[in-house]
């Protein structure tokens, strides 16, 4: 992957000779999974924004296929425990605003799925009434604990890290 500068007037060149790894020739990729977060060449959590909003959906449609019959109690506990751990969401930095919107949307429509509310029943009620927090309420306490876990390590590779960031 090639990674263009910020500022066009620093771009040399567009193409690239081909790289032989052995006998291969290694292709050039806009995307890149590493350790399930996606690169793009862009630098763009868009696409990692996009595999977060299908995951959810496939989670919630495996939870409704296996424990619809479940009781309430234990529906929120799943819902808890396979919808809410959102791995990577702290990394994200640059993206479109649209985006993470629809990633609130997917988690609202997944919530009224699952506990079987109607489209247009109300979005509060519903939370006030399994406890849940809401999406911007997710993102806030995952951005808390990154970063209390991040101010709070004492690794040599991220007190380096943490040095460069505060310059």
């Amino acid at each position: 992957m090639v990674f263009n500068p910020s500022k066009r007037d620093r771009l040399v060149t567009s193409k690239f000779p081909c790289f032989k790894l052995g006998d291969s020739d290694l292709k050039f990729v806009d995307k890149f999974k590493y350790l399930g977060h996606f690169i793009t060449s862009n630098l763009s959590d868009d696409a990692d924004i996009q595999r977060q909003i299908q995951n959810m959906f496939v989670r919630t449609n495996v939870l409704l296929r296996r424990f619809h019959k479940c009781l309430f109690s234990v529906k929120i506990l799943l819902f808890k425990s396979f919808c809410l751990c959102l791995y990577d969401v702290t990394l994200w930095k640059v993206f479109n605003n649209g985006t993470l919107l629809k990633f609130q949307s997917c988690y609202n429509k997944c919530l009224k799925l699952f506990f079987a509310y109607k489209r247009r029943d109300s979005l509060t009620q519903l939370l006030l009434v399994t406890g849940l927090p809401s999406f911007n309420t997710v993102l806030h306490n995952c951005q808390h604990v990154f970063n209390k876990s991040w101010s709070s390590c004492h690794n040599v590779i991220v007190v380096h890290l943490k040095g460069l960031t505060a310059m």
